[in-house]
């Protein structure tokens, strides 16, 4: 997902999709720590998306 994407959606979506992509952060680590391995840029996905879309949120909430 890109920056200009993201600028698109409104806050409420946006908030929806740092959940989303928590709960994607969380059962990855928990598929670690139970001994399987999920893709290993999985974690690496979902911590930059969340930096991406927490980087937008905080550039809409600047401009208005």
């Amino acid at each position: 997902m890109n920056a200009k994407e993201l600028r698109e959606k409104t806050g409420a979506e946006l908030k929806a999709l740092v959940l989303e992509r928590r709960r994607d952060q969380f059962n990855a680590r928990m598929q670690v720590g139970s001994g399987q391995e999920p893709r290993p840029s999985m974690l690496r996905e979902a911590r930059r998306d969340i930096a991406r879309i927490k980087t937008v949120m905080s550039e809409k909430t600047r401009s208005a």
